[in-house]
């Protein structure tokens, strides 16, 4: 079996399963938020005017809620929906509420890992689409919608059908000018986002083995651009430590077997990799960056779970370093651990120095809501997972999507730029 199929199987309490099986899953750990959260609660209170009372919950331990969307609050609806979040978390005796303002808070792919809330080998199920994001560290990761969040929330097990698994094979040594953005925009590029509709897309070989743990998030966030049911990669060395860092939990890792079968088996060569944009209006709509230089850009934007972890800001800021940006340039780390930690390193100053604006960690820009929304025709680059019509702002916007390094080279020169332009 894969390891998509053994953590199945093991929740689920049987001893194989084999892609198409529907099994009842056993839960490990649930998250909503500010925009899922308000949801979940609608459906509670749908159940309630049926006669259905609920006193509790099924288990207020393996639950957390993050406000990340709207805050800081963008309109009273926001404030409002915050307002029913921390009543909801008082009454069900939820004690992991990451609150704006208040201490440690961030987005929600991001804390998941940042404060270690998801182990490997687990099955954790949160409500958005970019859950997919914690399977870098070896856990069966997928995002569901508000009623299948309630159910959990109320009986800690879902129902799943069993994915066929995609295998990715990196090989070669990565080279510096080169991210895990690139990387993933090219499999995207390639496969189309639709062609993991329903699968798992594992990553494997020699280059993965070389990636830290933030850039292998990179990977497993974006596997929802190609529609996958949940992206993962088996636990290591590289995982451990990382963990280890963050918590004392022990934990049981699930590595699939050698003669685990695969859909399909895509091979790349990363040493070979050119620095890789998605163009509007969509993910997989995708160019190698000089095929597009000298395009002139409004906005540059290093933000969101895929492009604001603290090796995305150390690389952005070692590019930016000593210069100035001739757009605007919006600089948002993705918690309040990052944001802290960066500090620490100098980073914030490096990115002020260089005439950015850093703001508090929050999904608003990245989503279109607020926090730097794109006006009609701005034409931004971006390290977010999402160009779709309308995804940043206004409709008629364009947002190119990038590696944190294409973006902070962008910003120097106000054209989308291949970052060894500038090195070299």
């Amino acid at each position: 079996m894969t390891i998509t199929e053994k953590i199945l199987a093991r929740a689920s309490y049987k001893p194989k399963v084999v892609p198409g099986d529907v099994v009842f899953t056993r839960i490990d750990k649930v998250m909503m938020h500010d925009v899922s959260g308000p949801g979940v609660i609608k459906v509670f209170n749908e159940w309630e005017k049926k006669g259905k009372r609920f006193e509790r919950i099924w288990d207020p331990d393996r639950v957390w809620v993050t406000e990340d969307h709207f805050v800081p609050a963008a309109d009273i609806v926001s404030s409002q929906n915050i307002i029913a979040l921390s009543n909801w978390t008082k009454r069900y005796g939820i004690k992991r509420h990451y609150k704006y303002g208040l201490g440690q808070y961030g987005i929600c792919h991001t804390l998941s890992h940042e404060e270690a809330l998801v182990l490997p080998g687990e099955v954790y199920v949160g409500g958005d689409s970019h859950t997919n994001t914690t399977g870098a560290l070896g856990a069966f990761s997928a995002g569901l919608g508000h009623t299948d969040i309630a159910y959990v929330l109320m009986n800690g097990k879902i129902w799943f059908k069993v994915p066929e698994t995609m295998m990715f094979n990196l090989m070669g040594t990565k080279p510096d000018y080169i991210m895990a953005k690139d990387i993933i925009l090219k499999i995207i590029g390639d496969v189309g986002t639709d062609g993991a509709n329903y699968k798992t897309m594992q990553f494997s070989g020699e280059t993965i083995k070389q990636l830290g743990m933030d850039e292998r998030l990179t990977l497993t966030n974006m596997t929802t651009e190609a529609g996958a049911k949940n992206g993962i990669i088996e636990p290591d060395i590289i995982t451990d430590a990382y963990l280890r860092k963050r918590t004392n939990t022990p934990y049981f890792p699930v590595i699939g077997d050698p003669d685990a079968r695969f859909s399909e088996v895509y091979t790349y060569e990363i040493d070979k990799l050119e620095p890789t944009v998605a163009k509007p209006f969509s993910p997989g709509n995708v160019s190698a960056v000089r095929e597009l230089q000298g395009t002139e850009i409004d906005k540059a934007y290093i933000g969101s779970c895929t492009g604001a972890k603290l090796q995305d800001l150390r690389l952005a800021a070692k590019l930016l370093k000593g210069k100035k940006v001739k757009i605007r340039t919006e600089v948002l780390p993705a918690a309040q651990s990052i944001y802290i930690e960066a500090i620490r390193e100098g980073i914030v100053n490096t990115f002020l120095d260089a005439g950015a604006v850093v703001g508090p960690p929050t999904c608003g820009a990245c989503c279109g809501a607020h926090m730097g929304v794109l006006g009609k025709s701005e034409i931004c680059v971006s390290t977010t997972n999402r160009n779709f019509p309308g995804r940043m702002g206004h409709v008629e916007s364009q947002t190119y999507l990038a590696s944190p390094i294409v973006v902070a080279a962008s910003a120097l020169t106000g054209k989308i730029t291949d970052p060894r332009d500038l090195v070299n």
